[in-house]
């Protein structure tokens, strides 16, 4: 194989970058609206923070899985931009529109009905509480947010990476205000707590969806994109080949972020503090994860391009030039988790015992750096050659037939507590990892 650090592996370095930056910066977006609700909500307490951590195991369940659906479009937009194919991805526009808005729907009302169920699993009744209600309006915002991921991810794979970086990052700042405004009641607004955080957070993602479809809409260089357009002759075999790729990546997210979404409700079981600063460590360490899942993205066009281009060695280049990119970015990463891991839960709660917890779960996010950026790279540069089947049967064995089982063996047979809950889940992702690289390195030499 081509060394990585010669002349080939260097210009795909370049290119990946150039391409991933404004995916990292959009994607953290997604996850910051839910990182600054969290630090915002520990100033009113511990409870409601872990009634935002309960809610939340839910929430970002329903909603990596909701986002994974829209990449079911990305290889195909990218191999039909290589060759130029302008009617193809017009018809991938409109049933991408067609396909999120629904699926947001469905979502919506699915958790909707099965809200009701976190009573069910033995957590404190104070937390439940405060955490239906909050959940029932995030689902609302699932509708928006869909709507605009399925915009972004056409857009981005047409290379057009800049504008929902920046949209996604007005919306942030927008959240942030109406979180200050509605939280603490600030000029003649209500004092609405939990609830404020929730409603700021829906306003922001309806702006998101709106500006984003008049960016497409009346930007010129999509307009060859709405020629004819129209919701009629919707193509049920093209519906079922974006979904036959989008489905199995969103429960590749769905199978990582539901076992990290299960050990709230183990945590649960510990303490509010506990719980508390679950939701304060798995905040920071998201930073970094939706980060290196730009990287993934970027992944997933570079590889989709040269797939379109029918040229193995560059699918093979393109792939591995992002597994030593994430390689870095996450070592970098964890050495910063490491050095502040007692300065960071300061600006998320103010409790001794959720900082001291917090803290020590950072050095066990710290190790799992490179086999969370690692993983979610492998499932883009797969993605990207269209296997999805048998990376999505790699996820579900790693996190629910070895993390979580480990998880609950750690923190409760073991009695390690919280900590031992991590241990579990950073085995699962390092078996991820090793696979899916393996996957990759075998699937991409037989193209």
């Amino acid at each position: 194989m081509t060394s990585l650090l010669s002349s080939e592996y260097k210009i795909n370095y370049r290119k990946t970058f150039v391409l991933a930056l404004p995916l990292m910066l959009s994607q953290l977006g997604h996850i910051m609206v839910g990182v600054v609700d969290t630090a915002m909500v520990g100033q009113i307490g511990t409870i409601p923070q872990a009634a935002v951590a309960l809610a939340n195991s839910l929430y970002y369940l329903v909603l990596v899985f909701g986002l994974g659906i829209s990449y079911g479009i990305t290889p195909m937009v990218a191999a039909a931009d290589s060759t130029k194919n302008y009617s193809e991805n017009a018809a991938l526009l409109k049933h991408g529109i067609i396909i999120n808005t629904a699926i947001g729907v469905i979502l919506f009302l699915l958790l909707l009905v099965i809200s009701p169920v976190l009573n069910l699993f033995n957590q404190k009744q104070e937390v439940v509480d405060m955490a239906i209600p909050f959940l029932n309006v995030m689902m609302l915002g699932m509708i928006p947010l869909c709507i605009f991921s399925g915009f972004k991810q056409f857009t981005e794979w047409l290379s057009y990476t800049g504008i929902a970086m920046i949209i996604t990052v007005g919306a942030n700042l927008m959240n942030v205000l109406l979180n200050y405004l509605m939280i603490f009641g600030h000029w003649g607004f209500p004092e609405m707590g939990l609830m404020g955080s929730c409603w700021a957070s829906f306003i922001s993602r309806v702006a998101m969806a709106l500006v984003m479809f008049l960016y497409v809409y009346y930007n010129k260089p999509f307009k060859v994109y709405w020629q004819n357009f129209n919701f009629k002759n919707i193509s049920i075999p093209l519906t079922k080949k974006i979904l036959g790729l989008g489905i199995p990546s969103g429960l590749q997210w769905a199978f990582e972020v539901g076992a990290f979404s299960f050990a709230v409700i183990m945590i649960g079981w510990i303490s509010p503090a506990a719980l508390a600063a679950h939701q304060v460590a798995l905040s920071i360490a998201a930073v970094t994860y939706m980060m290196a899942s730009g990287l993934s993205a970027a992944a997933s066009v570079r590889v989709g391009n040269q797939l379109g281009l029918k040229s193995r060695e560059g699918v093979r280049v393109a792939g591995f030039s992002a597994f030593a990119m994430v390689l870095v970015f996450m070592s970098i990463t964890a050495i910063c988790l490491v050095v502040f891991r007692e300065v960071l839960p300061i600006f998320f709660n103010k409790e001794i015992e959720v900082i001291s917890i917090t803290s020590s779960l950072l050095i066990i996010a710290a190790f799992f750096q490179l086999s969370d950026g690692v993983q979610v790279v492998g499932l883009g540069a797969l993605r990207g050659i269209k296997d999805v089947r048998i990376p999505t049967v790699i996820t579900l064995i790693a996190y629910w037939g070895i993390g979580l089982p480990m998880s609950y063996v750690f923190g409760f047979v073991w009695d390690l507590g919280v900590l031992g809950v991590w241990y579990g889940l950073s085995l699962g992702l390092t078996i991820a990892a090793v696979l899916l690289f393996l996957r990759f390195n075998y699937v991409s030499k037989r193209i």
